[in-house]
């Protein structure tokens, strides 16, 4: 890996004729023990913070004009994956900073449609969305942005570009950047033309303000009624942030280009640097089988409403941390069925973990060393570079298949008293690891007080269920009894819980 960066270093630093707009300007401040993907320079590089232990990050949030469906959702939860590995795996304290548009062409149409006010209509959907981002355990940014709360400094950035000549005035008011006046233009990605107005100097050149129409919200600019253009919004408002440097920016991989590039641009030259965001993050998609892409206008969308009627908010974690998120990921009742499974395999060695370590259950030799060997140090490479958890989990889950092993051993000699506790000690440790390592990646796993007294009110059930087995154990003739207690266990399994029958003890799951 280090060999890789060392290689990628060379390459930024090379003056290769023709390619000085391509150029990675690397970070000047302090190093982490990450590697991220540069889109620039195509390869990985390390993760330089200008502030010690603190990283300043702005993600591009949603246009609510509709409610969210799971293709935006995996991206957040990428992204929150990756916040929390920094945050609570590397001690790095992350400033996230959220935009929201609340004001775009598909709002106004869906306003005009409903005859609705179009801050009503944003309003709504935007709730929504945070109660969507909530229920699939998405932390919150430190600010949400709304754009329509930054308009005066979009319009002073506006002003600002046509200053310095990067930005042209069209005669129906509309504001365009000068793409031909930044010779940087295509560093994220390929630029390819966009004819959208017929007055633009070049089908390159992208809006910076549109001007305004009658049955449309207007607000007032020194050339004329109108609204901001998209990609100017979270220039404005991560400028107004961070200023003139922002360590990293994140959004879904559609947006490398137009939007991340136009961000990148005119942030430049409004700054005077040669380099606005250091580290670009871009998130695979969730597409459906054969590659079609989740859309709303394709009408082929899940919405997370939806989705949680049928899985989890974990079942849908545990997918995305099974794909790099660079990675795109098939979205198909085949795939989230290899999520659950994941799922319950991990959930179902806690809690065996726990029932073994509360001495409920009988299990072979366990060997804390084999337990324990590499798996940390695995994980910690992997996630340190370019917070790959797809190999993290590969780790994990070997880890939970060598203690299930363990488990499932039925030929054990009974455990002393002694060596009993130094194996409840192995596997309580390497519970505890599986547990915190899943806390750090967003798995929802704290139990309220109500669910903490369900799961007392069952142990006191199953206690007497036991006692009652126990004693028609004891005579042959009690056959009445010992049917009564496996009808109990058929009854609790319908109601999703799982019982176990241990000798003269029991054990007892979730499903």
């Amino acid at each position: 890996m280090y060999k890789l960066v060392r290689v990628c270093k060379r390459l930024v630093s090379s003056e290769a004729k023709g390619r000085d707009r391509l150029q990675w300007v690397t970070p000047v401040g302090h190093q982490t023990e990450v590697v991220v993907y540069n889109p620039v320079t195509r390869c990985k590089v390390p993760l330089i913070l200008k502030t010690k232990n603190v990283l300043k990050w702005y993600m591009c949030g949603p246009t609510v004009y509709d409610s969210a469906h799971i293709g935006h959702a995996t991206t957040y939860i990428k992204s929150d994956i990756i916040r929390r590995i920094l945050t609570d795996h590397f001690n790095i304290d992350v400033l996230l900073v959220m935009g929201i548009t609340d004001i775009d062409d598909k709002i106004i149409k869906c306003a005009l449609e409903s005859k609705q006010d179009f801050k009503a209509l944003a309003r709504r959907f935007e709730m929504e969305f945070l109660e969507d981002m909530n229920r699939l355990n998405v932390r919150e940014p430190y600010i949400y942005c709304r754009v329509t709360d930054y308009v005066p400094r979009i319009v002073h950035f506006v002003e600002k570009l046509i200053a310095s000549g990067y930005g042209y005035i069209l005669k129906d008011g509309s504001v365009y950047f000068d793409t031909n006046k930044y010779n940087r233009y295509g560093k994220i990605s390929i630029p390819s033309p966009d004819a959208t107005h017929p007055d633009k100097k070049s089908t390159l050149d992208f809006a910076l303000w549109k001007a305004g129409k009658s049955d449309e919200p207007f607000w007032e600019s020194p050339w004329g009624r109108g609204r901001p253009g998209w990609h100017i919004e979270c220039s404005a408002i991560a400028s107004a942030v961070f200023g003139n440097s922002i360590d990293v920016h994140s959004g879904g991989i559609d947006l490398a280009f137009p939007h991340h590039e136009n961000e990148e641009a005119q942030s430049c030259c409004y700054h005077g640097v040669d380099q606005w965001v250091n580290y670009w993050l871009h998130c695979g998609h969730l597409h459906l089988k054969g590659d079609v892409k989740m859309s709303k206008s394709l009408r082929n969308t899940v919405s997370i409403r939806d989705y949680l009627d049928k899985y989890s908010a974990n079942q849908l974690r545990t997918l995305c941390l099974l794909s790099h998120y660079r990675n795109g990921i098939e979205f198909s009742d085949e795939v989230m069925q290899n999520a659950v499974s994941v799922t319950k395999k991990i959930e179902n060695f806690i809690s065996d973990s726990d029932t073994y370590t509360a001495g409920k259950l009988q299990a072979g030799e366990i060997d804390e060393n084999l337990l324990l060997t590499n798996t940390r140090s695995k994980v910690d490479s992997a996630l340190a570079d370019d917070f790959d958890t797809s190999r993290a989990m590969h780790a994990i889950l070997n880890l939970v298949g060598v203690g299930n092993k363990m488990f499932r051993q039925s030929d054990a000699s009974p455990r002393s008293a002694n060596v009993y506790g130094s194996h409840a000690s192995a596997v309580a440790v390497v519970s505890n690891y599986v547990s915190n390592t899943l806390s750090k990646f967003g798995f929802s796993q704290s139990a309220s007080a109500k669910d903490r007294q369900v799961e007392e009110i069952i142990d006191h059930c199953l206690r007497f269920r036991a006692a009652v087995r126990n004693r028609a154990l004891e005579n042959p003739k009690n056959d009445a009894l010992l049917k009564a207690c496996d009808n109990v266990r058929e009854e609790l399994s319908t109601c999703g819980i799982l019982v176990k029958d241990i000798k003269d003890n029991f054990s007892w799951r979730w499903k």
